[in-house]
């Protein structure tokens, strides 16, 4: 039987900690609560985060090692170069944040279900309103194809998802924001739990202590939010090419 502590609804900040998350399955702390803006960056502070399916109580994890990205690592190659060619791909930034989540919520072959549930959509959207979650979105013409969203932390970056509707879409939107938060010295995307498809893209697994460790340092100084609100539409080509010169 498994036996996990409920959260306090009174003490939104309030959470186990993380090292006492559970083996199997990896990483499960706690559950109950909210997805108030408070409560969620309180969770993403402490290097936690909700991972629950529509009929399951809000769940709380911090698995053992940690999936992240450096954002010194991602740069654009000569295959991602070769596909970008040609192509008139737009980048922009926090645009369309709710059709970026909405698009990754979207069921995928062989995931016919999805953990980015209305709720989730809901909670996500107001973090952003508090400008607090941010989406890199991928446009050919008017028609968005690809994009990532996340919620920023201090100098940490918290990747949540990222979709395509065309080859390549979501890898540009990943290398793009990597390449922001390059500029705005934030070193690290924590991608969660790793996955092949990740571990393809770039990702690496880090202990969890070591990732706890980076998350209090990189939450304990700021990154300037108006970075975000500072980025012009451009050419996906010009803007990689120029960042990685």
């Amino acid at each position: 039987m498994i036996r996990l502590p409920l959260l306090d609804d009174a003490v939104p900040e309030r959470f186990p900690d993380p090292r006492t998350a559970l083996t199997d399955p990896n990483g499960l702390l706690a559950f109950g609560g909210d997805l108030s803006p408070r409560r969620l960056l309180a969770a993403y502070s402490q290097g936690i985060f909700p991972w629950f399916g529509e009929d399951e109580p809000i769940l709380w994890w911090s698995p053992d090692p940690r999936c992240v990205f450096r954002t010194a690592d991602l740069k654009i190659n000569r295959s991602l170069r070769r596909l970008l060619v040609g192509k008139h791909w737009q980048l922009s930034v926090d645009h369309a944040f709710r059709a970026v989540i909405e698009a990754c919520a979207q069921p995928r072959p062989g995931q016919p279900h999805t953990w980015i549930t209305p709720g989730m959509i809901d909670a996500y959207s107001a973090l952003h309103a508090h400008g607090h979650a941010h989406s890199v979105e991928v446009w050919e013409g008017e028609h968005l194809i690809g994009g990532i969203y996340g919620v920023a932390v201090g100098r940490l970056f918290c990747g949540e998802s990222m979709f395509s509707r065309q080859s390549g879409g979501s890898k540009v939107a990943l290398m793009a924001l990597a390449a922001l938060l390059r500029q705005w010295d934030c070193p690290l995307i924590d991608a969660q739990v790793s996955n092949p498809h990740l571990l393809g893209l770039g990702a690496v697994e880090m202990p969890r202590a070591v990732f706890l460790a980076q998350v209090n340092a990189l939450t304990a100084s700021a990154c300037d939010a108006h970075a975000w609100q500072g980025f012009t539409p451009q050419p996906a080509l010009a803007f990689l090419q120029h960042v990685a010169s």
